[in-house]
């Protein structure tokens, strides 16, 4: 479809640990539409990262494909592979790590405006200087070096420098995770603004569910390597399907904490499991309240419960007829159609 930016099809990631083999993404599929934002939510070691820089060719997929613009990711030509780094970027989670001590906010944020258009040194700094604007800041940051900036602004430098190379896709790797939670709100109405502006889209990965709530879209929950619920942003906060996202939601902290909140409180119980060596069946059997026998023996597969409403666990799934190797799936209660290619056991 036209306005399909990503296609994630049943990716894989694993990685070698010794002797052994690390699952970091294990069958995971969904796409990204022009002009939304979609959120990655879970735990840290879920997989969220991992899945975003396989989006962006960081790490090389063990299996599946990423589909971009229709064309796959791992067969692009060079020219093609250029343009596809210049037209996806990434904020990165810390603002201290990610810039260079050596150079200055100018030299920063107009790297990558070397590599790709052939301005002359005036206009480039001419462009530095704009984008230094559309983010809060001043001309005159533009001489500094990172050291000599707050946590805010160095993410804020991130972002001019993502935002340089003209990008029609920004990952944003938690980008206030880091902050204090007064410059938090700052770096998120920023980054509505820019998407209002720039006609941008983007992919989400955090652990913060009430800012996740105000930014995004779509929201899929993730543990463990897999998708286990994909959804409207209201509607999966309004309707939670699976045990893992009850939970996540309901430790989210209230502002009247003496509210009956705590009696519908889901705890989990024990550990998430060693992604070495996950469990059989359901990746959350072992944590779930709500285990069958079947949990431990067959892996759910994400299906549609509602319009657009896509969960992926044994309780909540009805009985479908389909037996179809791939499915197409569409939901447009948030205006994008959702095609996600999924493969499917008979129940």
């Amino acid at each position: 479809m036209s306005d399909m930016l990503f296609e994630v099809r049943d990716l894989k990631c694993y990685f070698k640990s010794g002797k052994k083999t690390v699952k970091a993404l294990d069958g995971v599929s969904f796409g990204i539409y022009k002009g939304e934002t979609l959120s990655i939510v879970g735990e840290s070691g879920c997989g969220k990262t991992t899945c975003a820089r396989t989006l962006l060719s960081v790490y090389t997929p063990t299996e599946g494909a990423v589909i971009w613009n229709g064309k796959d990711t791992a067969s692009l030509s060079r020219t093609e592979r250029t343009t596809f780094r210049k037209e996806n970027q990434m904020v990165f989670q810390d603002p201290y790590a990610c810039l260079n001590p050596r150079m200055t906010v100018s030299e920063i944020i107009g790297e990558g405006m070397k590599r790709h258009f052939s301005y002359s040194g005036e206009k480039r700094q001419k462009i530095i200087n704009e984008l230094l604007e559309t983010v809060g800041l001043t001309a005159e940051y533009a001489s500094r070096f990172p050291h000599e900036l707050s946590g805010g602004q160095r993410q804020r430098i991130g972002i001019a420098r993502a935002l340089a190379l003209e990008p029609e896709c920004l990952v944003c790797d938690e980008p206030v995770a880091a902050l204090d939670v007064s410059i938090q709100a700052q770096i998120i109405n920023l980054l509505m603004r820019l998407q209002a502006e720039r006609n941008l889209t983007y992919l989400m990965i955090s652990h913060d569910l009430t800012m996740v709530r105000h930014i995004s879209d779509r929201i899929a929950v993730m543990y463990l390597g897999v998708i286990v619920e994909l959804s409207d942003a209201e509607a999966l906060y309004e309707n939670p399907l699976h045990p893992y996202t009850k939970a996540l939601f309901s430790a989210i902290p209230q502002a009247e904490p003496e509210s009956d909140w705590l009696k519908h409180r889901v705890p989990l119980l024990g550990e998430v499991p060693n992604p070495i060596n996950p469990p059989s069946g359901c990746k959350f059997c072992e944590r779930c309240p709500y285990v069958m026998e079947r949990c431990r023996k067959e892996a759910p597969q994400l299906q549609e419960q509602e319009e657009g409403h896509f969960v992926a666990c044994w309780k909540s799934v009805r009985s479908t007829s389909s037996h179809s190797q791939q499915r197409l799936c569409r939901g447009e209660s948030t205006g994008f159609a959702l095609q996600i290619h999924l493969t499917q056991e008979n129940a």
